[in-house]
């Protein structure tokens, strides 16, 4: 089997490929530019030459057939984009363009070829906005709040108007919060984990936060990728949310991360209304029953495990 995953270098993309290899898949990796691009993820994992690396523009039409073409790929995974919300309130033309041209031009290319590949495009339960009781399900309406999950939005509903024109095995994972070590320094969950470990350590420093009443699903990455390898593996495509089924402060996260390094937050942290968003939902969680009965999937990290092992790792990576 060939798999070719869009943004192989960002978190999901490195743990995806390792999953893949371990399955003996031959595994062909994108980046906008192969000469320059970092590929810190996939050696940390240690498969960076496990895995083939070739340069590809998702938001120029020619550079992704060409791709697809040479790949012959069985399964492409569409994990590539501007994936930070924070970020898309400052570049929203980016955003939308990353997620929502890199998503129709994989599709249009899938369908000009007319090779019986499975597309799998990452969603996110930003969608949602604001949970409903019980946590979002898959029928639920979206009501995105950021250009973020705007883009994300509009990104489903290309995917499920190309299954259904065109009758192309294509689907969504609606994924919720997941993190790891491998998450990037600008996301609040790295931040407060590394904040935390340097603290430990006699950095004298304080850990400057937004709102730290918001609630997250948060559950742990290399799982959540488990996922997306198995909704490809079934008879038709369909969407699934893929979350933890349960919520917790950016408060809590906080307390977990500083008590897993023997500190009390409180002596610790400051907070910034130059740090909230312009539009910060309270909560988002969402309800993984479907996954569950449909894929036997369930989580089975929750915060404090995730935490704990996040500080685990980057206390390793300080030595």
């Amino acid at each position: 089997m060939r798999a070719l995953i869009c943004g192989i270098s960002g978190q999901d993309g490195a743990y995806l490929a390792d999953l893949l290899l371990k399955k003996g898949y031959a595994v062909t990796g994108t980046s906008r530019n192969v000469a320059t691009a970092s590929n810190g993820n996939l050696a940390r994992l240690g498969i960076v030459n496990q895995v083939q690396l070739v340069s590809m523009t998702t938001h120029e039409p020619d550079s992704v057939l060409d791709v697809l073409r040479k790949t012959e790929a069985d399964e492409i995974y569409n994990l590539a984009g501007q994936s930070s919300v924070g970020i898309s309130f400052e570049q929203p033309a980016e955003t939308l363009d990353s997620i929502i041209g890199g998503n129709l031009h994989i599709l249009e290319g899938i369908r000009r070829l007319g090779r019986p590949a499975r597309f799998y495009n990452a969603g996110s339960g930003e969608c949602f906005g604001e949970s409903q009781p019980g946590g979002a399900s898959e029928g639920d309406p979206f009501r995105p709040q950021s250009p973020y999950a705007v883009a994300k939005a509009a990104a489903y509903w290309l995917v499920a108007n190309y299954r259904e024109a065109y009758g192309l095995y294509a689907c969504t994972g609606i994924l919720f919060n997941h993190e790891s070590p491998l998450r990037p320094a600008r996301f609040v969950t790295r931040k407060i984990i590394a904040t935390a470990c340097r603290i430990s350590r006699g950095s004298g420093e304080k850990l400057v936060l937004g709102n730290m009443a918001i609630r997250r699903d948060w559950g742990w990455a290399p799982e959540y990728v488990e996922t997306m390898w198995l909704m490809l593996q079934q008879a038709t495509p369909a969407d699934f949310v893929i979350a933890t089924g349960s919520s917790n402060s950016l408060g809590d996260f906080v307390s977990e991360a500083f008590a897993a390094v023997d500190l009390d937050w409180r002596g610790h942290t400051e907070t910034s209304r130059s740090l909230f968003r312009p539009t910060d939902i309270a909560e988002i969680r969402g309800n993984p029953a479907r996954i569950a009965e449909a894929l036997g999937w369930k989580a089975r990290h929750n915060l404090q495990s995730v935490v704990a092992m996040m500080v685990k790792a980057e206390l390793e990576n300080m030595l």
